[in-house]
C-alpha cells in the first residue's frame, strides 16, 4: 500500500477515534517484512499513539482476535499484568477503523506506545536459554488460567488447513506445478491425520502468538518477560504453536534479520535444554512432544503457503514459499525425531 493512502486512512480512523485531537505527523515505523504497516502518530500535544494498518486476512478474524487480547491484557495476573501492548478503547471497546474503497479494503487498531527495557541479545547462552523457558512457561499457565474467561475465538487450525484444501481445489494453478499442488494436498492430509494421532483435539486451548523472535518482546535486566507487542499471528490454539519459534530465539546461529523456516532448531540441544527447564514448571505429554512436528507443518503449510503471498512482502514470499516445496516439507518427517525429546525429557518409563 502506497505511504499516501495509507496516512489518509490512518487519519479517517482517527478522526472516527477522536477528532478533537489534532495529528502533528505520521511516521512510517514498519519493519518491512510483512503487509502490515506501523505508523507512529504524534499530536500537536506531543502525545504518541501507534496506529497499525493491515489489509491482510479477514477483517471479522482481526476484530475477534484484537478483543480476545484486550480481555487477555486485562485478565493476567502479576508478574504479566502489564506485559501485553494494549490498544485504545472507545465506548469501553477496542476501537477498529474499516477503510473500504474500491478494491481497497483495510483496517486500523491504536496502541498505547509500550515500554521497551531490553532485547534479548542475538545468540543466547545456556543461562538465557533458562531463563526465557521459565518466562516461557509461567506465561503460558498465566495464559492457561485466564483461558477460560475470554470471548470465544471462531478460528481452528483443522479450518486453516481445510480452507487450503478449498483453495486448492478452487484454483491449483496459483499454488504452482502439479507436483508442487499434490505435495500439499499430501501434507494437508498428513497434518490431519497427526491431529487424530496426538489427540490434539485435547490439546488446551490458550491464547498463543506464536512469532516470539526477540524483536517482538523485551525483558528486563533478570531476563524476566517486561513487555510484548505485534499480535499478526495470533491465535487461540495449543501451546506447542509457539514452540518453533522458541527453537529459533534458542539456536545455534541465533535470531536472524535474514529468516528461513528450517526445521532443524526443534531438534539441537539447546532447544533440549529450553524443553528440560520449561518442562520442570509446566510439564508436557508424549502426544504434545509428537504434534511438534504437526505443529511446524502446519506452520509452514498455513502461514508460508495459504497466507505468505498476503503477509509476506514479495520478495520474501517467494523466496519461503520456494524454500518450503523445496526444503520445509520434506524435511517434517524425515529429520523430526520425537523419541529423542521424550528421552529428554524422561517421559517414558
Amino acid at each position: 500500500m502506497e505511504h499516501e493512502l495509507g496516512t489518509l486512512i490512518i487519519r479517517k480512523a482517527w478522526e472516527g477515534y477522536d477528532a478533537s485531537k489534532v495529528i502533528r505527523s505520521i511516521e512510517d515505523i514498519s519493519a518491512n517484512v510483512s503487509t502490515n504497516k506501523v505508523f507512529k502518530i504524534t499530536f500537536e500535544d506531543e502525545d504518541i499513539v501507534i496506529a497499525k494498518l493491515s489489509s491482510f486476512g479477514k477483517y471479522d478474524y482481526f476484530k475477534e482476535d484484537h478483543r480476545i487480547i484486550h480481555s487477555l491484557s486485562n485478565n493476567l495476573l502479576y508478574p504479566f499484568e502489564n506485559f501485553l501492548a494494549k490498544s485504545l478503547l472507545k465506548n469501553n471497546r477496542v476501537y477498529m477503523y474499516r477503510y473500504r474503497q474500491g478494491k481497497v479494503d483495510a483496517w486500523v487498531v491504536f496502541y498505547n506506545p509500550t515500554r521497551i527495557m531490553d532485547r534479548m541479545p542475538r545468540r543466547l547462552d545456556e543461562g538465557h536459554i533458562v531463563k526465557l523457558a521459565q518466562q516461557a512457561a509461567r506465561f503460558h499457565k498465566a495464559c492457561s488460567r485466564v483461558s477460560k474467561v475470554l470471548p470465544k475465538s471462531s478460528k481452528t487450525m483443522r479450518k486453516d488447513i481445510n480452507a487450503l484444501l478449498d483453495e486448492i481445489a478452487k484454483n491449483e494453478n496459483q499454488f504452482g506445478t502439479r507436483t508442487q499442488v499434490d505435495q500439499l494436498k499430501y501434507h494437508c492430509d498428513l497434518y490431519l491425520k497427526g491431529r487424530a494421532k496426538y489427540a490434539a483435539n485435547t490439546f488446551e486451548t490458550i491464547p498463543v502468538f506464536i512469532d516470539w523472535n526477540i524483536g517482538n518482546f523485551s525483558v528486563t535486566g533478570d531476563m524476566e518477560f517486561y513487555s510484548r507487542w505485534d499480535y499478526d499471528w495470533f491465535r487461540m490454539s495449543n501451546r506447542i504453536m509457539d514452540f518453533y519459534f522458541f527453537s529459533r530465539v534458542v539456536s545455534n546461529v541465533g535470531d536472524r534479520t535474514v529468516f528461513s523456516y528450517y526445521m532443524t532448531t526443534l531438534m539441537e540441544d539447546r532447544f533440549q535444554l529450553f524443553l528440560q527447564e520449561y518442562h520442570k514448571l509446566n510439564p508436557l505429554t508424549i502426544n504434545e512432544v509428537g504434534f511438534m512436528k504437526e505443529a511446524y507443518r502446519f506452520f509452514i503449510l498455513n502461514y508460508v503457503i495459504k497466507d505468505g503471498k498476503h503477509f509476506f512482502h514479495e520478495q520474501y514470499a517467494k523466496k519461503l514459499q520456494q524454500e518450503a516445496y523445496d526444503i520445509y516439507l520434506p524435511s517434517v518427517d524425515r529429520d523430526f525425531d520425537a523419541l529423542a525429546i521424550i528421552d529428554a525429557l524422561k517421559l517414558r518409563n
